[in-house]
């Protein structure tokens, strides 16, 4: 009887001893805490060339009459026209064919497109566009949020 009651006694005094001793008041603060963030560098803009296309086809070339005093003959010889070494009936796929002839030494190539394909290529360029612009609003915006007071006026005056 007397073990029995020392084992309780003993679990009471272990169990309860942590409220014998006086309370800690514990203090929440919160406060910002300024993250040094590496900023990555704003990608170079996207340079696009037109891309030249030809039109080709058998309609005839005007060549007109060599203007004289304001005034327009109705029909003259060929020696009066503005290009003089075309000759009758010369069509755009004549001028064609000889300007590829001059620019690849005789040879010709002809590289084309269908119509519904030149919609496909100008609808991607353009969804190629619109990624490029968003992604540039992302990065500007990921820098805005991330730069401190101080860095984002150092880049205010960079930009000037």
């Amino acid at each position: 009887m007397i073990l029995r009651t020392l084992v309780i006694l003993s679990l009471l005094i272990l169990t309860s001893s942590c409220s014998l001793l006086p309370k800690q008041k514990v203090e929440i603060i919160s406060k910002p805490v300024q993250i040094d963030i590496i900023q990555p560098s704003l990608p170079r803009p996207v340079e696009l060339a037109a891309p030249k296309w030809y039109v080709v086809s058998e309609a005839r070339i005007t060549n007109p009459c060599v203007k004289v005093e304001d005034k327009r003959p109705k029909s003259c010889a060929l020696e009066e026209r503005e290009n003089p070494t075309w000759p009758e009936g010369y069509t755009y796929l004549d001028r064609f064919i000889d300007e590829m002839k001059d620019q690849n030494a005789g040879d010709i190539v002809f590289v084309a497109t269908t119509v519904g394909d030149y919609k496909v290529m100008i609808k991607n360029n353009q969804e190629i566009k619109r990624y490029i612009k968003q992604l540039g609003e992302v990065i500007v915006v990921y820098r805005d949020v991330t730069m401190s007071d101080g860095q984002k006026g150092i880049v205010a005056e960079i930009k000037k």
